[in-house]
């Protein structure tokens, strides 16, 4: 039967047996006590279960068996604060929006959770279609049985792209084919809220040119269990300079303009999977560049140009929207080309003007071949957009900029013939691993030390680890171990 929930069933886990307390409940709970009854199951049923528990991570990068015996309508908890709840808080006469959803091989109850998700706590007449495209998805379940299974719901409609887009050119298709006033893109494996759209057209209602994201909670990847934090933890999007994107709490100029934490707040770039904007705000402001590719770098340039000509962005913390946050990716892409850096050169040269020197430094001053931008560049002068140094003094004045440090470059050691620099390995899976010494290379990287950096050098402070060695370290902003002192000369 369709959008029907299963029953509690037993779920073999990877490293524990549980069992599903209510397949219509937001969260399920591990239950050791029932260790024995699953036992009396037979071992090869287990291995049976194990073995669809272990394809579904392969597959999509989250617990999939899990999924599939939760409800596509379950419940879910309303995150709101009681300030988003009072009378007469959004204005009535809101635009209506057409939610786009890219997907590409995406799990089928994961999919149809997100589109539930929308139709279910969503007002009717705020939502005037829902637009999924299919990026060449190559799944049986994306084909045929999903247009079966909206067959019955005409505000869904599916866009199919004729060849691998990526994530760009998929959310550029589905804008060509929209029609409400607004657009709101949300990933594939999210789950909204009630009341999660009404506070974000409001903000567009009340000046087309706001640009808003609802707060992100966090759905495990692993159970499922949906996590959330009232409005006093809510954080704004920023930026370093390997022009990759991170959280910071909301700074205290910030709060100053506020009365409650639950009020929209400014932030200076977004993550860039879950927005709402005006369709002819996102025109004028050329869309994305049409010469990145695949995805990467897109979120920061919407950001940028958003405050640089004349938006503003906001994370709206009465709008909750739940994601499935993956610890890697599960598609495969063509390899040879580094499709992030051309994204971010492009994105450097056209947007950051003198700025763009210090993520060239961390690059080794290796652009390679990022195409044609005159156009974009020519966007920008038509729009009559403001500098970058503006949006760093007036939007994002916590930013450290490298040129003040009092001093920056290589820890060079003087022995061994001068030739060798303090370093660690770059990859995600090595922090934390102690620093050491490497031929210095002049390229940048974790070679360069300066102040302002997201990772620290650092080491762990309990007395049984005396003499380990330093590594980096996420920088705290807490001294500790994390202060040096540098003498200007």
């Amino acid at each position: 039967m369709r959008g029907s929930g299963s029953g509690c069933r037993g779920v073999f886990g990877l490293s524990e047996i549980c069992l599903l307390r209510c397949s219509t409940t937001a969260n399920w709970t591990p239950f050791t006590e029932q260790m024995e009854f699953l036992k009396s199951k037979s071992s090869s049923r287990l291995a049976e279960v194990k073995k669809l528990v272990d394809a579904g991570w392969q597959k999509n990068a989250f617990n999939q068996y899990v999924s599939d015996m939760i409800s596509v309508h379950r419940s879910l908890p309303d995150p709101r604060d009681e300030w988003c709840k009072a009378p007469n808080r959004f204005l009535e006469d809101l635009p209506q929006t057409s939610v786009i959803i890219c997907f590409h091989n995406e799990a089928w109850s994961v999919l149809l959770r997100t589109v539930h998700s929308v139709l279910d706590r969503s007002p009717s007449h705020l939502i005037k279609e829902i637009i999924l495209v299919d990026d060449f998805s190559d799944m049986e379940h994306l084909k045929q049985q999903l247009v079966d299974y909206f067959s019955d719901e005409p505000r869904v409609k599916i866009v199919r792209a004729k060849k691998r887009e990526g994530l760009i050119r998929a959310r550029l298709l589905g804008a060509t084919h929209a029609t409400g006033e607004v657009l709101t893109y949300l990933d594939s494996h999210c789950e909204c809220t009630t009341g999660w759209i009404e506070p974000l057209l409001d903000r567009i209602a009340r000046d087309p040119t706001t640009v808003v994201c609802p707060v992100i909670d966090v759905i495990d990847d692993t159970t499922l269990e949906y996590h959330f934090h009232d409005s006093g933890g809510v954080n704004v999007g920023g930026f370093d300079w390997n022009l990759q994107f991170n959280w910071h709490a909301v700074p205290d100029h910030e709060k100053k303009r506020h009365k409650n934490p639950a009020e929209p707040v400014y932030s200076p770039t977004m993550a860039g999977g879950l927005f709402s904007i005006d369709k002819k705000f996102f025109e004028k402001l050329g869309t994305y560049d049409n010469g990145f590719d695949i995805w990467g770098g897109e979120n920061l340039e919407l950001s940028f140009k958003t405050w640089m000509c004349g938006g503003t962005l906001e994370i709206v913390p009465c709008s909750h929207v739940g994601h499935i946050f993956r610890k890697r990716s599960p598609y495969k892409w063509r390899s040879g080309v580094n499709v992030l850096r051309r994204n971010s050169v492009r994105l450097a040269e056209v947007w950051l003007d003198e700025y763009s020197k210090y993520y060239y430094q961390r690059i080794g001053n290796d652009k390679g071949d990022f195409g044609d931008i005159s156009s974009r560049k020519r966007l920008r002068d038509n729009l009559g957009c403001k500098s970058f140094k503006w949006y760093l003094d007036t939007i994002y004045p916590e930013l450290f900029i490298p040129g003040e440090a009092v001093a920056s470059g290589e820890i060079r050691n003087l022995g061994y013939g001068g030739k060798t620099c303090m370093d660690s390995p770059a990859r995600r899976s090595d922090l934390h691993k102690p620093v050491g010494l490497y031929p210095c290379h002049r390229q940048g990287g974790n070679q360069i030390s300066v102040h302002g950096r997201e990772l620290c050098l650092d080491s762990a402070c309990k007395p049984e680890d005396l003499h380990k060695p330093a590594g980096l370290w996420p920088c705290h902003g807490q001294g500790g171990n994390q202060v040096k002192i540098v003498a200007a000369t």
